[in-house]
């Protein structure tokens, strides 16, 4: 496939880019700082956008391209804001450029607790980060609201806390909701699972919730 990448450089984005390489697609990796993007290969294209929310800039990063996959995020509460306001220019670029299939980095506090989720983690856990990362969290409500309103095939991955681990390529994903007692996942089969997320239909205009 012909894909484009939000946020390169990020933790999540340096390994979908190599993992994308790596099974054969086509990669065209959007980056405020190229320098910070220490990928070369044949198949990689790297475009230098400062701006996300520029969405005239973004347009030749995502035309004649068969998906979009976003890892744009803030790992901080200073930082919120960029996930939403970057979701409104990818999905203007995406629409005049004809390109709808999106699959997109959320998290997992931003939905319902999971049914038969255990006591420690819907009285504790779950509680407590939402309140850690209470900024963090509304921009990427927003950022959802945004991208479901768009006309693209959207997928919303919803990840609980990342790990900087070595890829398994064994973690439970579900549908529509989080994964129950999940509480963390690599930063590598987050980038896995959205890549395989690609092609499935089941996925298209679903939130999806991916742990270990």
């Amino acid at each position: 496939m012909r894909l484009t990448v939000f946020g390169a450089t990020g933790g999540t984005g340096r390994l979908l880019v190599r993992q994308a390489l790596d099974a054969g697609h086509q990669v065209t990796a959007v980056v405020r700082d190229p320098a910070r993007l220490a990928v070369t290969h044949p198949e990689l294209t790297v475009v230098t956008a400062p701006d996300l929310t520029d969405e005239r800039a973004l347009r030749p990063a995502v035309a004649g391209r068969d998906a979009v996959l976003s890892a744009v995020g803030a790992p901080t509460n200073k930082r919120a804001g960029i996930a939403s306001a970057a979701a409104r220019g990818i999905v203007r670029a995406m629409a005049a450029g004809d390109v709808r299939r999106l699959v997109a980095i959320s998290a997992a506090p931003v939905g319902e607790i999971p049914q038969g989720e255990a006591l420690l983690g819907r009285a504790v856990m779950w509680p407590l980060v939402r309140a850690a990362f209470r900024k963090v969290y509304a921009d990427l409500a927003v950022m959802e609201r945004v991208v479901a309103a768009s006309d693209t095939d959207w997928t919303l991955v919803r990840p609980p806390r990342l790990l900087d681990r070595p890829l398994t390529g064994t973690y439970r994903t579900a549908l529509g909701t989080g994964v129950r007692d999940g509480h963390s996942l690599s930063r590598a089969d987050l980038a896995h699972a959205m890549l395989a997320l690609l092609d499935d239909p089941r996925a298209v205009r679903q939130y999806v919730g991916v742990a270990y």
